[in-house]
């Protein structure tokens, strides 16, 4: 088979190339899939550098979301049968024309989804229901500022938010970006964050803030979300594409009574097994039903990989970029 592999970590991906290798055999627990999609995501990225938390061995194929088709069985896997179409993955593997999954990580895709669209929905739609629901607790009515909101987890934020009934504030630095989301997701308003947000964010809310603010980008984004959250409201933070680490001064907290909510949905997920598991069956029983409208900006062949790399790194991507091996 052929796929993309990282054999060793540098700056600029020069240590990756797309080469011939045996199409890996399925271990207990596992199955084989004939990839039709592979989402892109920031870690993919930073795994080829060495920088993200998880360092996988070199030689290895990046490629943490996937959907596509069973071909073959490991040992003691009950619950799927060859033919199945599915999405899910693990978090390295994607980026080839047949990966190895664990049974366990998998979901039946849904047919309102297509593979590219259900290749890069779980993370994102996973992070906007922990973020949302299991930390937040939104209310219909809440209103709910999402920066970053044209990229994956920000746009499945804006979707989400929607269906959940809150009053959603799209918010992004690119007006461009900002004009897609209006026209296909209908926020209730948008915002350009590159002069400033906060008075916009509370005219408005009618002077009140954001009961919720999303927040994938940090820096100076959060230093300003401070000042345009309402009293008893949630800034929740979910990475820092900003490359700056906020720092909060306390005060604010104390004298606003807001709170600030890590999110990570993965180690959600490890910590209260239950509840991860019927956080990610909400989530695709969403997809099932059609209530949800996953994003896909383009599609790349394998050996396009490093074009599709680079609307991460550029910023040039609305929703999820995808790999397909077939193209």
């Amino acid at each position: 088979m052929r796929a993309l592999v990282v054999e060793e970590l540098a700056a600029e991906y020069a240590g990756c190339v797309v080469k011939d290798m045996p199409t890996p055999d399925p271990r207990p627990g596992e199955v084989l899939i004939k990839v039709k999609a592979s989402a892109v995501n920031f870690p993919d990225l930073m795994q080829t550098r060495g920088e993200h938390q998880h360092k996988p061995q070199v030689p290895f194929t990046p490629g943490m979301e996937l959907a596509g088709e069973i071909v073959a069985l490991g040992e003691g896997v009950t619950q799927w049968k060859i033919g199945d179409e599915v999405a899910g993955g693990s978090r390295t593997g994607g980026f080839a024309e047949f990966a190895c999954s664990p049974a366990a990580a998998l979901h039946r895709k849904p047919k309102t989804l297509s593979f590219g669209q259900a290749a890069g929905y779980q993370v994102a739609y996973l992070t906007a229901w922990v973020a949302l629901v299991s930390r937040a607790r939104v209310e219909p009515g809440a209103w709910v500022l999402v920066h970053g909101a044209a990229g994956g987890v920000g746009l499945a934020c804006v979707d989400l938010a929607r269906v959940l009934g809150c009053r959603v504030i799209a918010a992004s630095a690119s007006d461009e970006k900002l004009a897609i989301i209006e026209k296909e997701y209908q926020p209730d308003a948008i915002v350009n964050v590159t002069s400033g947000f906060k008075d916009r964010v509370k005219e408005i809310t009618g002077g009140r803030g954001a009961d919720v603010i999303y927040d994938p980008v940090g820096g100076d984004i959060f230093d300003e979300s401070v000042r345009c959250i309402a009293f008893d409201g949630a800034i929740l933070s979910i990475g820092f594409t900003s490359g700056r680490l906020p720092v909060l001064p306390v005060n604010y907290a104390l004298i606003k009574g807001f709170s600030v909510m890590g999110v990570r949905a993965g180690e959600y997920g490890r910590q209260f097994p239950e509840k991860g598991r019927a956080n990610n069956t909400a989530i695709w029983d969403l997809a099932a039903g059609g209530k949800v409208h996953p994003r896909v900006h383009e599609e790349y062949g394998l050996d396009g990989w490093r074009a599709a790399f680079d609307t991460l790194a550029n910023r040039t991507v609305v929703g999820k970029t995808v790999v397909r091996p077939d193209l």
